[in-house]
C-alpha cells in the first residue's frame, strides 16, 4: 500500500468550536432528511396501482388486502435492500479509500464487486445451492481474494494515492482483474445457461426483493461491521496521516489495515449478497462526501466520515431506484436493474474527478518499454522471422482442429479442389474463422502498442479508450432492436459506437493536452458506463435470451465469411504505412513530454492522430469478431520483451504475436468442449489476466 498520503484523505481535524459542530451536525440531519424523502417517494413507486392514500391507510392500520400485500410483500423489502445496500457500499468505499489512500478506491475499483460475483456464480454453476449467509460467505471470500490481489499488485509504483501515477496503476489494476473475473463469469453464464438462468440480470445489481428475509439475515452482519469500524475511527484517522507517522503515534498499522480491509469487504459482499453488484455507490458515495467535507469542518474525522459515507450511499441508490421508476415507469423498472443507474452516475463522476485531478505522467521515462535490448539486432529480426513462421504453423494446425478434426491431405485436396462435401463445407466455414482471428489479433496489438506508447504506459490497452465498449454498445444495441440483423449491420452499429465513444474520449481529456492518467481514466469511465448500457439493453429486452449478445461481447469468430472480413483488413492497409512512418514518433513519445517539445513535435496533435488511428483498429478488430480483451495488453509488451523498445520491431512483432494470440484461443474454443464452443475472448482473458498479474508484480518489485 502506497507509504505516502494524499491531500483528499488527509484531515483529522481537533478541537472544533460549537459552531463547528453545528455545522457538522447540521449537514448529516439534512443528509438523513433527503433519506427520508426519497424512501418515502420510493414507497410510493411500483408496478401495482395502489394509491398513496391506500398505503398511507396501511401504515396507520387501515387499509386494504391488496395494498397490504403491496407494501409488505413489494415495496418494503425493496426499500430495506436500498437502504442496506447503501450503508453497507458507501461505508466500505470510504474505508478502501482510507486503506489505499486513493479517492478512486472502492469495491468495483479494486474488483471486490467482480470476485464476490464470481464466486457466487461459480457454485450456483455447479449446481450447489447455499443458504443466504453461507451464500454471504462464499461472496466475501471471493471479493476478499480480489481486494487482497488488486492492493498488493498496486502497492509500490506510484506517488500519491489520490492522483497521478498511483491511481492511474489501482485503477488500472482493479479495471484488469475485474475483467478477468468477468470473463470467467461470463464463461460460466454460457456454459451452465441452465443453472445460471437469470444470474445475468442479478449480475447488474438490482433491488428487487421476494421478501424480507434475505435484509433481515445480513442487516445484523451490516450493523456490527459499521460499529466496529466505528471503534477504530480514530485509527483510520491517524492512518491516512502515512504509514511512518501512524507508527510513530502507536497505530499498528498493517493489523488497521487488514482489519479494516476485511471488515469492508465483508459489507461489500453482504450488499452483493443482497442486490447483486451495484456498481459504483461505494466510489461516488465517499468521493461526495470527501468533497463535501473541504467546505465542512470535522466532517474528514472518520467518526463523522463513516455516518456521512453511509447516508450518502443510501442515497445514490434509493435516489438511482427513485430515478429508474420515474423514467421508465413502475413496470418496466422491474426489468433493468439499479446497478444500471448507478453504474452509469458512478462512471461519469469518475471521468469528472479525473478532470480534476493532477496527471501524473503515468511512467515517467520510456523505461517501461526498453525490453530485451541486449540481444543483437540480426537476433530480433530472427526472433520476428521466428514468429511469422510460428503463426503459419498455428493457422495451419486451427484449421485441421475443431468439432470435427481432419488430417493434412484433406487440406491439400481442399486446397486443390479435390475434397469431398463434409471437407469442403468444413474448411469453408473454418477458413474465415482462422483469418479472423488472426487479422483482429494483429489489429488490437498494434493499437495496444500505439496505446502503450502515446500514454508512456506499459500496462494500458485500447479497452480504456472506451473505444471497445462503444463498439459493444453500437452492436448489442443493433442486435437488441432486430435480431435477425445482418452481420454489416452489426458491424456498422460497432463502428459507430466506438466513434462516438472515441469523440466522448477524447473531447473530455482535450483539455489537458491528452496527458496520460487522465486520459486512461476517463476512458476507464466510458468503459464502465458503456457496459452499464449493454446489461441495460441485453435484459430489458430479453433478460433470458441474450446468448447472441453475450457471445459478441465476449469475441467469437463464429459464423464469419470471407467478406465480413474486409473492414479490419482495410484499417489495417491503411495503417500500416501510417505508423511506419510516425515509427520514430513513437520512440520519441516513449521518453517524455519534454523530448517531443524539443525536437518540434506537436505533442497533443501527435497523440490525438496515433490515438484516432488506434480508435480505428480497435473498432474494426471489434466489429469482426467482438470484443475481445488483453490481446492489446498482452501482446505489445511481450514484444518489447522480446525485441526491445524500437517500434519499427516493436509494431511488426505485436501484430504477429496478438494473431497468434488469438488464433490460439479461437482454436482452443473450438476444440476443447467440442462440439460446444468457448468464445475466442473469454479465453484470451484467461491468459492474459495471469500475464497482466506478472506484469504489476514485476514493475511492482521494481519500482
Amino acid at each position: 500500500m502506497p507509504g505516502e498520503s494524499a491531500s483528499p484523505l488527509r484531515g483529522a481535524d481537533a478541537g472544533r468550536p460549537a459552531g463547528r459542530r453545528g455545522t457538522l451536525a447540521a449537514a448529516l440531519a439534512a443528509g438523513l432528511l433527503l433519506v427520508a424523502v426519497l424512501a418515502a417517494i420510493h414507497l410510493t413507486q411500483g408496478s401495482s396501482p395502489v394509491t398513496v392514500a391506500e398505503l398511507w391507510q396501511v401504515v396507520t392500520g387501515g387499509g386494504g388486502e391488496q395494498a397490504n400485500a403491496v407494501l409488505v410483500a413489494s415495496r418494503v423489502p425493496r426499500l430495506l435492500a436500498g437502504l442496506l445496500v447503501g450503508v453497507a457500499l458507501g461505508t466500505a468505499g470510504v474505508v478502501m479509500q482510507t486503506v489505499a489512500r486513493n479517492i478512486l478506491a472502492s469495491p468495483d475499483t479494486l474488483a471486490v464487486n467482480a470476485g464476490a460475483y464470481l464466486a457466487v456464480v461459480a457454485f450456483a454453476a455447479f449446481g450447489l445451492s447455499l443458504p443466504l449467509i453461507t451464500g454471504s460467505l462464499v461472496a466475501f471470500l471471493g471479493g476478499l481474494a480480489a481486494a487482497a490481489l488488486v492492493l498488493g499488485l498496486a502497492a509500490g509504483g506510484g506517488g500519491n494515492g489520490g492522483s497521478g501515477g498511483g491511481t492511474v496503476r489501482l485503477v488500472l489494476a482493479g479495471s484488469a482483474i475485474a475483467l478477468a473475473f468477468s470473463a470467467l463469469t461470463t464463461m460460466l453464464l454460457l456454459l451452465f445457461a441452465e443453472e445460471t438462468t437469470g444470474m445475468f440480470a442479478w449480475g447488474a445489481g438490482t433491488l428487487g426483493q421476494t421478501s424480507i428475509d434475505g435484509v433481515a439475515q445480513l442487516g445484523p452482519v451490516v450493523l456490527v461491521a459499521v460499529l466496529a469500524l466505528l471503534l477504530i475511527a480514530n485509527k483510520l484517522d491517524i492512518l491516512a496521516l502515512g504509514d511512518d507517522t501512524a507508527s510513530v503515534l502507536g497505530v499498528k498499522v498493517r493489523r488497521t489495515q487488514v482489519i479494516a480491509i476485511v471488515l469492508a469487504v465483508l459489507l461489500s459482499a453482504s450488499a452483493v449478497t443482497v442486490a447483486g453488484p451495484i456498481g459504483f455507490v461505494g466510489l461516488a458515495a465517499p468521493a461526495i462526501v470527501r468533497l463535501l467535507a473541504v467546505r465542512i469542518p470535522g466532517l474528514q474525522r472518520h467518526r463523522a466520515l463513516i455516518p456521512a459515507a453511509a447516508i450518502m450511499g443510501v442515497i445514490v441508490v434509493l435516489g438511482a431506484d427513485v430515478l429508474l421508476r420515474l423514467v421508465f415507469g413502475g413496470s418496466a423498472a422491474v426489468a433493468v436493474p439499479t446497478g444500471v443507474v448507478t453504474t452509469l452516475f458512478g462512471a461519469v463522476f469518475l471521468v469528472i474527478l479525473a478532470r480534476r485531478l493532477s496527471d501524473g505522467g503515468g511512467t515517467s521515462s520510456a523505461a517501461g518499454f526498453a525490453l530485451g535490448t541486449s540481444s543483437s539486432a540480426r537476433t530480433r529480426r530472427l526472433l520476428i522471422v521466428g514468429a511469422a513462421v510460428l503463426l503459419v504453423l498455428v493457422a495451419f494446425f486451427s484449421l485441421l482442429l475443431g468439432d470435427a478434426k481432419l488430417l493434412a491431405g484433406d487440406l491439400l485436396n481442399w486446397v486443390t479442389g479435390q475434397a469431398g462435401p463434409v471437407t469442403e463445407f468444413v474448411l469453408n466455414t473454418r477458413m474465415p474463422r482462422v483469418l479472423a482471428a488472426i487479422l483482429a489479433g494483429a489489429a488490437l496489438a498494434i493499437a495496444g502498442a500505439v496505446v502503450q506508447a502515446v500514454t508512456r504506459n506499459p500496462l494500458a490497452e485500447p479497452a480504456l479508450l472506451g473505444v471497445t465498449g462503444g463498439a459493444g454498445v453500437g452492436a448489442v444495441l443493433v442486435i437488441t432492436i432486430a435480431p435477425l440483423a445482418s452481420f454489416w449491420a452489426v458491424t456498422a452499429g460497432g463502428l459507430a459506437g466506438a466513434v462516438a465513444a472515441a469523440v466522448i474520449v477524447f473531447g473530455l481529456a482535450a483539455a489537458g493536452g491528452f496527458a496520460q492518467s487522465r486520459l486512461i481514466l476517463i476512458g476507464i469511465g466510458v468503459s464502465a458506463a458503456a457496459g452499464a448500457i449493454v446489461s441495460m439493453l441485453i435484459i430489458s429486452t430479453d433478460p433470458y435470451n441474450g446468448a447472441k449478445a453475450l457471445t459478441w461481447m465476449s469475441g467469437s469468430t463464429y459464423g464469419r465469411t470471407l467478406p465480413q472480413l474486409l473492414p479490419v483488413l482495410i484499417a489495417l492497409i491503411v495503417a500500416a504505412p501510417i505508423l511506419v512512418g510516425a515509427r520514430r514518433d513513437f520512440d520519441v513519445l516513449a521518453q517524455d513530454d519534454d523530448t517531443p517539445r524539443i525536437l518540434g513535435v506537436p505533442l497533443g496533435r501527435t497523440r490525438l492522430g496515433l490515438l484516432s488511428v488506434a480508435v480505428a483498429l480497435t473498432a474494426a478488430a471489434v466489429a469482426a469478431v467482438g470484443v475481445i480483451g488483453f490481446v492489446g495488453l498482452v501482446a505489445p509488451h511481450a514484444a518489447r520483451a522480446l525485441v526491445g523498445g524500437r517500434h519499427s520491431l516493436v509494431l511488426p512483432m505485436s501484430a504477429l504475436l496478438g494473431a497468434l494470440l488469438v488464433c490460439v484461443a479461437d482454436a482452443l474454443g473450438r476444440t476443447v468442449i467440442a462440439p460446444g464452443q468457448l468464445p475466442a475472448g473469454l479465453l484470451t482473458a484467461v491468459v492474459g489476466a495471469p500475464y497482466f498479474v506478472w506484469l504489476l508484480w514485476r514493475s511492482r518489485r521494481t519500482s
